[in-house]
């Protein structure tokens, strides 16, 4: 009799154990499946989005380097690629793999979310430019159509994102990435920076350490083969070569007359100035506060008092007594 009762429970348990395994929804078995077939889409978009930019670049994808932008082995790039063309995204012509129109259109909403991301993080979040990439790889897996024009919306539907990528149109459109390389123009030529290459991550972390922004206004001191002088925001910056070749620049035509520039941090209780600009460097919250404070080009600005430690300053800006840090005042830009 005991014997048999413990099979029964036995029995039970093993039965709630499959039951829970395999609830609707929420068991081990529909989880790892879940799990299984969100990967593959992930990789899947992930390749057709390799593929659209390597030929936006003027490179040829291949197999190998599909392997190498999916970060798995050549077998399994092989399957992906063989994934691509049974779903009719793409075809495998002499080994190297051709977007069909409806592997453009899946290439071009992920690129869109992917770009539209980096500018809400760069201009409405304080995260680090160092970790806007790697946050919009995981989003742009996310958001729908629908909800991507709703984000556009919400930021004015801008036309670039933080790295002067231009950001595909809801209607699929896609404007061509200008520019000439910094390492390859002329000395003692103004230029304006119209893109800066967000991968490899590592180079793209060491130029904006440097201070260099998308939009900025630069004059060629030196370009030889050991580095790449630049003048902009009105300070030097020193490039290596491969820094300077992922920076690109479009001629800008030189104002007859310069204004001479300072950071507001240079004024004396006393003084005062008009504002110019607002560093391009000075991105997301910190940017809007500033406008927000009205710190607008052309509004003039008085240096009222300083603390006896020297920091922070206080300024009068339209009959109203700002504070500032002497970090957030060099940010601000006056004649």
């Amino acid at each position: 009799m005991a014997q048999a009762l413990l099979f029964i429970l036995i029995g039970a348990g093993l039965l709630i154990g499959v039951l829970w395994a395999f609830r609707p929804g929420s068991g081990w078995y529909w989880r790892g499946k879940t799990q299984v077939e969100m990967t593959d889409r992930v990789r899947t978009e992930d390749a057709v989005k390799h593929v659209h930019l390597s030929n936006l670049r003027g490179l040829q994808p291949t197999l190998e380097s599909l392997a190498g932008a999916l970060q798995v082995t050549g077998n399994e790039a092989a399957a992906v690629a063989q994934s691509l063309t049974q779903f009719g995204l793409a075809e495998l012509r002499d080994g190297q793999l051709h977007l069909q129109p409806r592997g453009v259109e899946a290439a071009l909403h992920i690129i869109r979310v992917h770009r539209l991301w980096e500018q809400h993080l760069a201009e409405g979040t304080s995260v680090s430019d160092g970790e806007w990439h790697a946050q919009a790889d995981r989003i742009e897996h996310q958001l729908s159509a629908q909800e991507a024009d709703k984000l556009a919306a919400q930021m004015g539907n801008p036309l670039r994102d933080p790295h002067g990528d231009p950001i595909p149109s809801h209607a699929g459109s896609l404007r061509p990435q200008d520019g000439l390389p910094l390492s390859s123009v002329a000395v003692n030529q103004s230029y304006r920076i119209v893109h800066i290459e967000d991968e490899p991550v590592a180079i793209f972390s060491q130029i904006v350490a440097s201070g260099l922004q998308p939009e900025m206004e630069l004059r060629v001191l030196e370009n030889s083969a050991r580095r790449v002088r630049v003048w902009a925001d009105g300070c030097e910056h020193v490039l290596a070569p491969l820094l300077a070749a992922s920076v690109a620049v479009r001629p800008v035509e030189v104002q007859a007359q310069e204004v001479a520039q300072r950071p507001l941090s240079d004024l004396e209780p006393g003084q005062a100035s008009r504002v110019v600009s607002i560093s391009h460097a000075c991105r997301g919250l910190e940017r809007r506060r500033l406008l927000d404070l009205g710190l607008l080009p052309g509004t003039m600005v008085y240096a009222e008092l300083r603390s006896p430690s020297g920091d922070p300053t206080a300024y009068r800006i339209r009959d109203t007594l700002i504070a500032l840090r002497r970090t957030q005042a060099q940010w601000v830009r006056v004649e």
